[in-house]
This record gives C-alpha cells, structure tokens and sequence, in this order.
C-alpha cells in the first residue's frame, strides 16, 4: 500500500507561478514511476508529467518549458513546478505512483488560474 498527499494548490493569476507536492508514505525511488495527472471539468483525467525510477521524464505538450516534474529521496516527495500559468490549466491535479504493478492515487488538489 502506498499513500500520497497532495499539496499546493490554489488560485493563482494568469502567468503566475505554484508549486504542488505530493508526500508518498514510502521511498519514492520503490517506485516503478510517479506522475502528475489532471482532470478539468467534463473532460478526461491526462498526464501532465512522469518521472521514472531512473529518472527519465515525459511531458504532456501542453505544459512542455512551462511545468518541471522533480523529487526529493529524502523528503519522500515529488513536485510539480508550474510556470507561466494559463487558464487551461484549471483543474484538479492528482499524484499517481506504480509500484510492483499497481497503481495508486492522491486525492487531488485544485488549480485555479484566472484570466
């Protein structure tokens, strides 16, 4: 079993910056990859940003030169670095992990940008 937090989300104005974390209850590097997903209002939940074991990390074009994903061993964390924020952007932002084949989930936290 593994348990993620999310934190960091909020309001924030168009072209501004946040910072989301996600707090795992155990090593991050256990895991096979860890990720960033997101879900807008009547729309599908999509990768934002993975992170392999060995750290290899895709992104989805749309954030591409604007979100960083990175992680923290010590602190058990992985975060999401948003930049330059647009108002598509909105939505509820969850971490995932895989690890020995499963999958796990955050709860989620929201990111609003307004125009």
């Amino acid at each position: 079993q593994v348990q993620l937090v999310e934190s960091g989300g909020g309001l924030v104005q168009a072209g501004g910056s946040l910072r989301l974390s996600c707090a795992a209850s155990r090593s991050i590097f256990s895991m096979d990859a860890m990720g960033w997903y997101r879900q807008a209002p009547g729309k599908q939940r999509e990768l934002v940003a993975a992170i392999t074991s060995g750290g290899s990390t895709n992104y989805a074009d749309s954030v591409k030169g604007r979100f960083t994903i990175s992680r923290d061993k010590a602190k058990n964390t992985l975060y999401l670095q948003m930049n330059s924020l647009k108002p598509e952007d909105t939505a509820v932002y969850y971490c995932a992990a895989r690890t020995m084949g499963s999958p796990y989930w955050g709860q989620g936290t929201q990111v609003t940008v307004s125009s």
